[in-house]
């Protein structure tokens, strides 16, 4: 059914009813009567198809028509690979989850962010469980916070029957936006790294400098050296 569509698509030779068409190639394009395009098909042993006829004049190809219906199915596969299929991935909560399922499930909900799927998040209130209904509320809240990084929030929470629900969407794959707080403890992670380099810099320079020198300077007696070196250098006068 599907290459029946794909051959009706498309008028070939005689099918073509417009007086001139423009044929295109690799050596760029030219406007001829139709009669003329007919003929150059046939000498060449191939088809005159129609490739766009809502142009002015329609655009044509001198090529094989089994030919260009394979590339065009061709084409059409690999456009198909490449779309993403988005599927919609379902957390379930029970309105006094403890923190350890909250984790196990927090981390699954960044794994499918991460692949390009939607969440829903639920909560599930059993029998009289529905009193802590604010409780499942601050649960969700929590959750799409938690996941700020991985994905935006399409819906907040809401009560649906026994059932409230948070929705979150992906953010553009590979690129999961970072938070100002995620930033800020990064730089400072950063800040705090350098200092301890330098520290250990500075006390590494002042170990190589305590050595014993005479108290009369010995080879530094006669030499012009600062008060703060002669310091270090742990020289008396």
């Amino acid at each position: 059914m599907k290459n029946d569509n794909i051959k009706n698509q498309y008028r070939i030779n005689e099918q073509i009813r417009s007086r001139e068409v423009r044929i295109v190639g690799d050596n760029g394009s030219t406007v001829v009567p139709t009669r003329q395009a007919l003929d150059m098909a046939r000498d060449q042993g191939v088809d005159l198809v129609e490739i766009s006829p809502n142009a002015n004049p329609p655009v044509c190809r001198l090529i094989d028509y089994s030919k260009f219906l394979y590339q065009q199915k061709k084409r059409a596969k690999e456009m198909k690979a490449k779309q993403v299929k988005v599927e919609v991935k379902e957390i379930r909560f029970g309105p006094q989850t403890d923190e350890h399922d909250y984790q196990f499930k927090l981390k699954h909900a960044k794994e499918f962010l991460e692949d390009g799927n939607k969440v829903r998040a639920y909560v599930f209130f059993r029998g009289r469980s529905i009193l802590f209904k604010e409780q499942g509320e601050v649960l969700l809240l929590r959750f799409a916070n938690d996941l700020e990084e991985y994905g935006k929030v399409e819906h907040m929470p809401s009560l649906e029957g026994k059932k409230m629900f948070l929705y979150l969407a992906p953010k553009k794959a590979g690129v999961a936006k970072k938070s100002q707080q995620a930033l800020d403890r990064e730089k400072k992670a950063t800040e705090q790294k350098e200092a301890v380099k330098e520290a250990k810099k500075s006390q590494s320079a002042e170990e190589e400098l305590d050595v014993e020198i005479p108290a009369n300077g010995g080879l530094f007696a006669n030499a012009k050296i600062s008060a703060d070196a002669k310091k270090k250098l742990n020289i008396t006068d």
